[in-house]
């Protein structure tokens, strides 16, 4: 019984040192979380009026315009948004499950969406599909799926900068520009509370007005992004300073960096929020564990003890 009763002490202090452990990552991931959560929220006004912008810009006719060119799809881009770290729950398992999905029914992900929210199906033929990874969980999603990584990026840190969206977006830009993709999405955690965050996909070029009334309906707290008067009127009557093929060259691809920090910002809140919870649910574990190990480190004393007990009674009962 003595060495069970040490073997039961040494596991207890092992799950308080855990639960020390788990406790400052607690801490310290509700400290990122309100944080990344003030500066998300700051960004979906913005991020909105932009996609407004997008959108109403998207109605004029210029089909010389490359970044509005609707081709028929062969080739996707899906920038998928993961975490470096682990211990953040199911982040990047729905992240996974869900970019599984999208794969096991690529025309659907390849049809453009058009302003009645309606489908049009891509051409006959295959449909490739490969990443552009944020966070170095991304690649072992390529992996697993067999698909073709083209790059990762792995340094953004806690707090996405809007110069790396600047960079991912101007990226994927040229790429969609010379053709090389006929399609991009971008895969985030859209977050919606500490306890709440969804999956989302968004379809990122070519511009595309759907896109933009899916993004609208994501935030119904009207707190954060303000009250915004609907225009009806159309984009032909106004006066575009300037000049239109300037508005196109320099606004637009500025908004699609809006929609790529916007994406990112989501991530990061709902990655730190994902990772308070765990490791909430880990010190409480622990605490669990550490009332049953010392309920039954004190049976095995007691048990020691009576055992001596009996065997100091017996020992004298037989020297009488």
């Amino acid at each position: 019984m003595a060495v069970s009763s040490k073997a039961i002490k040494t596991r207890i202090k092992s799950v308080k040192n855990t639960k020390k452990i788990t406790k400052a990552m607690e801490l310290v991931s509700a400290a990122k979380m309100r944080k990344a959560v003030d500066a998300t929220l700051q960004a979906r006004l913005y991020a909105t009026l932009a996609q407004q912008l997008m959108e109403r810009l998207s109605e004029l006719q210029e089909p010389n315009y490359p970044l509005f060119e609707q081709r028929p799809v062969k080739k996707i881009l899906m920038i998928l948004i993961s975490s470096n770290r682990g211990l953040c729950g199911s982040f990047n398992g729905n992240v996974m499950k869900f970019g599984k999905r999208l794969l096991e029914d690529k025309k659907n992900l390849a049809a453009h969406r058009g302003p009645d929210g309606q489908s049009t199906p891509p051409g006959a033929g295959d449909i490739d599909v490969e990443v552009l990874g944020i966070g170095r969980k991304s690649a072992a999603f390529a992996k697993k799926n067999d698909l073709e990584l083209i790059e990762v990026y792995d340094s953004l840190g806690d707090s996405p900068d809007i110069d790396d969206a600047i960079h991912i977006s101007k990226n994927v830009t040229e790429k969609f520009k010379t053709g090389t993709y006929d399609k991009v999405v971008v895969l985030f955690t859209h977050f919606a509370s500490s306890l709440t965050q969804t999956v989302k996909v968004r379809q990122l070029l070519p511009v595309a007005k759907a896109e933009v009334d899916k993004l609208l309906t994501e935030f119904p707290n009207k707190d954060h992004i303000g009250e915004l008067a609907p225009d009806n009127r159309p984009i032909e009557t106004y006066f575009l300073e300037p000049s239109r093929d300037a508005i196109f060259d320099i606004v637009i691809p500025r908004l699609i960096d809006v929609q790529v920090y916007q994406a990112l910002l989501e991530s990061a809140a709902s990655e730190h929020s994902a990772r308070m919870v765990a490791m909430k649910n880990a010190s409480e574990a622990a605490s669990e564990m550490i009332d049953a190990l010392t309920l039954a480190f004190n049976k095995a004393r007691q048990a020691a003890i009576t055992q001596e007990i009996a065997e100091i009674a017996g020992g004298a009962a037989a020297l009488e």
